[in-house]
């Protein structure tokens, strides 16, 4: 392995492990239950390999270069951003004291099913505005001089892809190892609290952007 792509792993892994949006996610839905975060982590994942794809065919590079486009994403991504924040927020102020005494059956039926957790953590990337300049900033620094950038570019987005693959599954396992704890109802309620306020803060940033400009 040559020191360049030695050096994109680092860069890369700091990248996918920044707490951002999918983080939050995939914690909230792992916190609900074991099979929902790791389908959560699959989705996310699965958005990486839309950004690769788009990176690869250059329509990462079009939708930065055309400003209306590039905005439309973003408010598209910072809208669902905001519903799901609105929506853990709504559902933690819903169930309020009802989950003093809850048992574990009671968390497995708020848990949402895989396939509906697999669609969070996929939407939640895949219309993550920031992706695309990401990888067209990031990428085409790590790509040598001379070299094909095609087949480079591929194996720099696949080890992002792979890295996420990694991470966020540990991520949604951790939480549920820690779940004894982590779902008593006052942590809950301030896991799930936290997470609603950051997920619709950073979905109102987002839906602010292109509406401002």
């Amino acid at each position: 392995m040559d020191a360049q792509l030695l050096a994109f792993v680092a860069v890369a892994a700091g990248m996918v492990a920044l707490p951002g949006a999918d983080f939050t996610v995939v914690v909230r839905n792992a916190l609900a239950s074991r099979r929902s975060g790791l389908a959560t982590a699959v989705g996310v994942a699965g958005g990486l390999v839309v950004h690769t794809a788009l990176a690869a065919a250059g329509l990462a590079a079009v939708l930065v270069t055309v400003p209306a486009l590039f905005r439309t994403v973003q408010l598209l991504g910072g809208a669902y951003v905001l519903y799901l924040g609105l929506s853990g927020l709504y559902a933690m102020r819903r169930r309020g004291t009802a989950w003093a005494g809850a048992d574990t059956e009671e968390d497995e039926d708020r848990a949402p099913g895989p396939g509906r957790s697999l669609r969070q953590g996929f939407l939640t990337n895949a219309l993550n505005p920031k992706a695309p300049v990401l990888f067209l900033s990031l990428l085409p620094q790590f790509v040598p001089e001379g070299s094909p950038p095609l087949p480079r570019t591929l194996l720099l987005a696949s080890v992002v892809v792979v890295l996420a693959l990694v991470w966020f599954p540990a991520v949604a396992l951790l939480v549920d190892r820690m779940g004894r704890w982590l779902r008593r109802p006052r942590a809950t309620r301030v896991i799930e609290g936290g997470s609603g306020t950051a997920l619709t803060a950073l979905g109102l940033v987002l839906v602010a952007g292109p509406l401002l400009h």
